[in-house]
């Protein structure tokens, strides 16, 4: 294990999810996103991507496995979550994480936006780049660093990293495949992918995905 360089100080300043939620509201009612793009496309997809996050707060399911053992972590954590409103993937499994840590008051959700703490994003690159969401798991009692995951469940990574190598259609075409196979996942993936890091940080061992 090792001491994460994520401060107290800087988890200060991160967004509680409600607070997120609630800033990415406020920006939509401006016809305003986060970060420097602020065309009319990226407003587009963060509003589209709000619609995905009120669904799964309607019909998201944390499945009984995973909440038990959710329920039975006695350490406490921060789960750190590198995130943008006008991301695709984040919109797809950062509600999951906050439906996971309302079953367990020891573990706390806090969300950073990417752009805006590159040092940050930095120390947690996927193949170079700084894809999100990534999740920090960090243990209250000695600071230390548990793991990572993200920015993908496996499979859609590999949809992904598939289509970087050989683009066959436009990224807006590759995206809406991307976001039917979230649809049709519902979350499964995400939540086994959640329940071995889980196990691994109960018992003091580090572990990433």
């Amino acid at each position: 294990m090792k001491n994460t360089i994520i401060s107290p100080d800087l988890l200060e300043k991160a967004f509680a999810y409600e607070d997120y939620v609630h800033f990415m509201d406020e920006l939509l009612a401006q016809g305003k996103t986060t970060g420097d793009n602020q065309s009319e496309e990226m407003v587009h997809y963060t509003r589209m991507n709000r619609r995905r996050m009120e669904r799964i707060h309607q019909i998201g399911k944390i499945e009984d496995e995973l909440r038990q053992l959710l329920h039975s972590v006695r350490d406490k954590w921060y789960w750190v979550v590198l995130t943008e409103p006008w991301c695709g993937d984040a919109a797809q499994n950062v509600p999951f994480f906050y439906l996971m840590t309302k079953e367990n008051p020891r573990i706390e959700l806090r969300l950073l936006l990417r752009d805006e703490h590159p040092e940050v994003m930095d120390h947690y690159l996927t193949n170079g780049g700084r894809a999100i969401p990534k999740l920090i798991c960090i243990r209250k009692s000695d600071w230390e660093e548990m793991g990572t995951w993200g920015p993908r469940p496996q499979p859609a990574q590999e949809m992904v990293t598939a289509y970087k190598a050989n683009p066959t259609s436009d990224f807006w075409q590759f995206a809406e495949r991307l976001h039917k196979w979230y649809a049709d996942d519902k979350g499964a993936h995400l939540q086994a992918e959640m329940k071995r890091l889980i196990t691994a940080w109960a018992q003091g061992t580090p572990a990433s995905l």
